[in-house]
């Protein structure tokens, strides 16, 4: 049976545990789920909200062509990945990565991999704003997010 993807860009939250259940319910092959959920930090109490933005569409697309690419580099069984947009604060939820395989290594491969490329190749951008109600920035991409997706190639 060939694995799908469920790739989502949404405001909305999520519910990792019913995600998760949509993944497994009816299985009997799936030994490992591996969830990876991103949360909105408070910056040390200085952010009252970080706001994503994206192209619709080109997101989405290009999601669904890194969900291709773990499928590929590894024997999953299901695969998730949720991506909100719009103002979040903190403590929120931003994303949401389940690798579902028959074997715990695949699982965590495959969600570490995700991660490391929605962070260098998914097209959004990051705004801070500040409790101070100081001018909200764009926040810069990390030299460590390129070496870490650096390792897969």
């Amino acid at each position: 049976m060939p694995v799908k993807s469920r790739v989502v860009v949404q405001a909305n939250d999520f519910s990792a545990q019913d995600e998760a259940r949509l993944l497994t319910e009816g299985r009997k092959d799936v030994g490992a789920l591996v969830t990876f959920i991103g949360l909105c930090r408070d910056e040390a109490g200085t952010l009252s909200a970080l706001e994503l933005e994206h192209y619709p569409g080109m997101a989405e697309a290009e999601l669904t062509r890194i969900a291709e690419e773990a499928i590929e580099r590894w024997p999953l069984t299901g695969l998730t990945v949720i991506h909100r947009f719009g103002k979040i604060p903190p403590g929120e939820n931003i994303v949401l990565v389940i690798a579902a395989s028959s074997h715990r290594r695949a699982a965590f491969e495959a969600a570490d991999f995700l991660m490391d490329y929605l962070k260098t190749r998914a097209p959004f951008w990051k705004k801070e704003h500040l409790v101070s109600g100081g001018a909200s920035e764009w926040v810069e991409a990390r030299d460590c997010d390129d070496k870490d997706a650096a390792r897969w190639t």
